[in-house]
């Protein structure tokens, strides 16, 4: 028996009699692009996680054809001169969002089907604590492809997946990596066929459901806890940073260029 926690809005949720939590990002219609009220519907879904002891692992996925393409573009070019204060409601959002799945007892298994893309897509990804991806998911980061920065703690998380190195090519020439190449990188746990990828995130959350509540959650704690300090640490910074670029022509540039499907021309304002 399934019970719908939330059943309607942005974020669906819902808990099963195993304990799993199916966690669904619905906005298709926009890729799953996440704005503010979006990412008050992620929060509020990650928090009654939080408040459900019944709860014992969560399944995070996206409605329609990508996980997430990040954040929802045209909402933020619509905001002109404003998009600053815009955006440090939403990266606020989405910081706490990202801090409440990390520290949530329960693990989180995300299963990636097309693009999990930017600080939302890209930045659960990093978040999660096993990610198990259909063969044709693609991932980027591609902050800096619209003139601002990693956020979601993208700028801690993703060099202690990857390496510095990499994380560096990652964000700074923001390839499409696939999911074979994500595999090989330590981005994500598994690849599997597009056809079984709800089939085996469903099996591998069942399969943490049913082992030992407290020893997963304390084993999840004391890794997290290994950067988990430098992540929120960092949040702060992420924030400013991302506002005071998202104020530049550069990435009101880079906003229409994603829109207008041209290849933007960056001036450096």
């Amino acid at each position: 028996m399934t019970r719908e926690l939330i059943d309607s809005g942005p974020v669906l949720l819902d808990l099963d009699s195993g304990g799993v939590a199916r966690l669904r990002l619905n906005r298709p219609e926009a890729a799953n692009g996440m704005d503010v009220p979006f990412l008050r519907g992620l929060h509020a879904a990650v928090m009654r996680c939080h408040g459900e002891p019944d709860v014992r692992a969560v399944l995070l996925t996206g409605e329609g054809r990508n996980f997430c393409a990040g954040g929802d573009v045209k909402t933020f070019a619509a905001r002109g001169e404003g998009l600053p204060d815009y955006l440090r409601e939403a990266t606020s959002w989405l910081q706490v969002s990202v801090s409440a799945l990390m520290r949530l007892q329960a693990p989180v298994v995300a299963a990636v089907h097309g693009f999990a893309a930017g600080g939302g897509g890209f930045g659960l990804v990093c978040a999660a604590d096993l990610v198990i991806a259909a063969e044709s998911a693609k991932f980027m980061a591609g902050a800096t492809r619209v003139g601002m920065a990693p956020d979601a703690g993208v700028s801690v998380t993703l060099p202690r997946l990857v390496g510095l190195r990499k994380a560096m090519e990652i964000t700074l020439t923001n390839p499409v990596l696939t999911a074979a190449e994500a595999l090989e990188i330590g981005l994500i746990t598994k690849v599997v066929t597009d056809d079984t990828l709800l089939d085996e995130g469903l099996a591998l959350a069942r399969a943490l459901a049913a082992g030992a509540p407290r020893a997963l959650a304390a084993t999840k704690r004391l890794l997290w806890d290994g950067l988990g300090a430098n992540v929120e640490a960092r949040l702060p910074e992420e924030a400013r940073t991302v506002a005071d670029l998202s104020g530049t022509a550069d990435a009101r540039e880079g906003l229409a260029a994603v829109i207008e499907r041209r290849s933007p021309l960056f001036t450096g304002r």
